[in-house]
C-alpha cells in the first residue's frame, strides 16, 4: 500500500489469508465481521507487519562507518545521513509508515463491528486489544514523524493523522493532527485499552495481553512525563522481578542458530509482545557499511559503560574480521512465493515490548519521584543480570557511584522537564543501560529524541556529520507518497 489511507476494498491487499473469506472488494458484497472469531482474525493484523529497526538503529549513536566500501546499500547510506529513503521497500521508513497505517486500519475496523453488534461485554478484551493495538502505531508514528512532544508548544506542533474509523472513501484526505491532540488521542486510547484488556489468547504474546499493555503504557507515559503513573503501572512487575527479565547467562550456553532464534521467543519471560515482521535486517549485519564496528565497539558496549566496569553479560560476535560486530538477536525466516524460482520474503520475530524496558522505564520513574533508594535497588537487580561476573558483595549501586561514573555535562541531557544534576547523573546511568540491553534494536533513537540528545556521524574521508538537538531531521520526512496526497510535510 503506497496511500495513507486504507480502504475497506483496499484490506484485500494486506496477506491475509485467514480474513480473505470475510471481507471481498467492495463493501456491498462482503461477509459481516459479526463474530468474536471473525474480530479475533481481523485483530491479528492490527500490528504493523513492518520494521522500523533497522532504520532506527542507524540514525543512532550506535552506528559507525566501517570503511568497508564494498558495502553499499541506499538505504543504510540514507539512514546515517538523516536522509528519507527514496526506497519504499521492505525496512524502509515508507514501508514502516504504511505498515502502521494498515495495523491502524484492522483496529479501527474491529472497533467498528464491535460497535455495531452493542458492545457487549464478551467483546470488551477485543475492544481493548484493538484499542491499543491502535495506540501503538499511532504512538510509534508520532515518534519517528513528528517533533519531540512538548507540553509548552505540543497546541501547534505538527503530529501525525490520527485515524478513528474506517475509511469509506478510496482517496480520504488527512490533515495532520497537533502534538496536543495526538497524545491526547493516545491517552484515551491507552486508559480504556488498559480497563479491558486480558490474557486470553492461545498465544498471548502475539497479543496486547495484560502486561504488555501496561509496559506500551508506561513507554507512552514517560514522554509525556507522568511518572506516578508509570510507578503505578509497574508496581506488580517490581513487587517480583525475579525470573521475569532477560537471563542472558543462559544464552551463553546455547548455540548460535539456538540463541538468535531464543531471544524472539515466546518462551521467553521477559518478552511481552512479539511480532513476526517482513524484514531482511539480519542480513543487515553482514550487508551494510554502517554498523556497530569492532573499532568503536567499546564507546557502546565496552566495559568502561557499564557502572562497575565489567563486561557486559552477552556475547558480541564479529563479522570480517571485526570490521563490523554485533549481538545475535535476529533469526530471519525465509518464505518462498515462488519455490522455482527462489523468490520469497524474509520474517524476522522481533520484540515490541518487553519487561526489561517494562523495568526500566519504573526506574527512570522513581528518580524523577526522587526516590532513589529505591531506584539504586531496582537498577543494581538489572545490572544483576546484565553484568558479567557480578558480585552482589561489592557491585552496590550507589548515589556517590552513579555521580562519580556519569558526571553531569552542561546542555547534555535536555528534556521538555526540569532535572536537578543528581537525576541528570541517574538519568544518564539508566539510558546506557537501556543502550545496551536493546542494542540493534532501535530504542536508543527514542531516547536521543526526547532527552535531545546530540549525535555525530563520522564517514571515512569526509567531515563528520551532526545531528544537533534541535535538527529538524529529528522528525522524519513524511513519505512521498503521503506528502503527494495531502499530508503536511516536516519543516526542513
Amino acid at each position: 500500500m503506497r496511500k495513507l489511507k486504507i480502504t475497506l476494498s483496499l484490506l484485500l491487499l494486506i496477506s491475509i489469508s485467514s480474513c480473505d473469506e470475510f471481507l471481498s472488494e467492495t463493501p456491498d458484497n462482503r461477509t459481516q465481521i459479526d463474530t468474536p472469531e471473525k474480530i479475533a482474525e481481523l485483530l491479528v493484523n492490527a500490528y504493523p507487519k513492518g520494521s522500523y529497526m533497522e532504520f532506527a538503529e542507524t540514525m543512532s549513536d550506535n552506528v559507525f562507518d566501517s570503511g568497508d566500501p564494498s558495502f553499499f546499500e541506499p538505504n543504510n547510506t540514507q539512514n546515517y545521513n538523516w536522509e528519507m529513503n527514496e526506497a519504499v521497500d521492505t525496512d524502509s521508513q515508507a514501508n514502516y509508515w504504511d505498515a502502521c497505517y494498515n495495523a491502524i486500519a484492522h483496529a479501527n475496523k474491529a472497533l467498528q463491528a464491535i460497535e455495531e453488534l452493542g458492545t457487549p461485554t464478551n467483546l470488551l478484551p477485543l475492544k481493548g486489544e484493538a484499542l491499543m493495538a491502535r495506540a501503538y502505531a499511532h504512538f510509534m508514528l508520532v515518534t519517528f514523524w513528528s517533533e519531540r512532544y512538548n507540553p509548552a508548544t505540543a497546541k501547534t506542533d505538527l503530529g501525525i493523522p490520527y485515524v478513528l474509523k474506517p475509511e469509506e472513501v478510496l482517496l480520504e484526505k488527512y490533515k495532520r493532527n497537533s502534538m496536543a491532540e495526538v497524545f491526547a488521542y493516545l491517552e484515551s486510547d491507552i486508559e480504556e485499552g488498559l480497563l479491558y484488556v486480558r490474557n486470553d489468547y492461545s498465544q498471548p504474546k502475539f497479543h496486547f495481553n495484560e502486561n504488555a499493555a501496561k509496559a506500551f503504557a508506561t513507554r507512552f507515559y514517560i514522554v509525556k512525563g507522568d511518572w506516578e503513573r508509570v510507578i503505578q503501572l509497574s508496581e506488580e512487575l517490581a513487587a517480583n522481578p525475579d525470573g521475569k527479565l532477560r537471563d542472558y547467562t543462559s544464552y551463553l550456553a546455547l548455540d548460535f542458530n539456538t540463541r538468535v532464534r531464543v531471544y524472539g521467543d515466546a518462551t521467553q519471560e521477559t518478552n511481552l509482545l512479539i511480532t513476526s515482521a517482513q524484514s531482511w535486517y539480519e542480513r543487515s549485519f553482514y550487508q551494510n557499511r554502517f554498523q556497530l564496528t569492532g573499532a568503536r565497539q567499546d564507546e557502546v558496549v565496552g566495559f568502561s559503560t557499564n557502572l562497575f566496569n565489567k563486561d557486559w553479560n552477552f556475547q558480541i560476535l564479529s563479522y570480517n574480521g571485526q570490521i563490523t560486530v554485533f549481538v545475535p538477536k535476529f533469526d530471519e525466516y525465509f518464505k518462498y512465493t515462488n519455490p522455482n524460482a527462489g523468490i520469497g520474503n524474509g520474517y524476522v520475530s522481533q520484540v515490541l515490548l518487553s519487561n526489561n524496558e517494562f523495568y526500566l522505564n519504573r526506574i527512570e520513574a522513581l528518580v524523577m519521584e526522587n526516590r532513589f533508594a529505591e531506584a539504586n535497588t531496582a537498577m543494581q537487580y538489572i545490572l544483576s543480570t546484565l553484568t558479567d561476573s557480578f558480585d552482589p558483595a561489592t557491585d552496590v549501586v550507589t548515589e556517590e557511584l552513579i555521580i562519580d561514573k556519569y558526571p553531569v555535562i552542561e546542555n547534555e541531557y535536555t528534556p521538555f522537564y526540569e532535572l536537578t544534576d543528581k537525576q541528570k547523573s541517574y538519568i544518564k546511568a539508566i539510558a546506557q543501560i537501556r543502550r545496551v540491553d536493546f542494542i540493534h534494536e532501535g530504542i536508543r533513537w527514542f531516547d536521543i529524541k526526547r532527552f535531545g540528545l546530540e549525535v555525530k556521524h563520522d564517514i571515512y574521508n569526509q567531515p563528520t556529520i551532526v545531528l544537533a538537538k534541535n535538527d529538524k531531521r529529528r522528525a522524519l520526512q513524511i513519505p512521498l507518497h503521503a506528502s503527494s496526497n495531502g499530508i503536511e510535510k516536516n519543516p526542513r
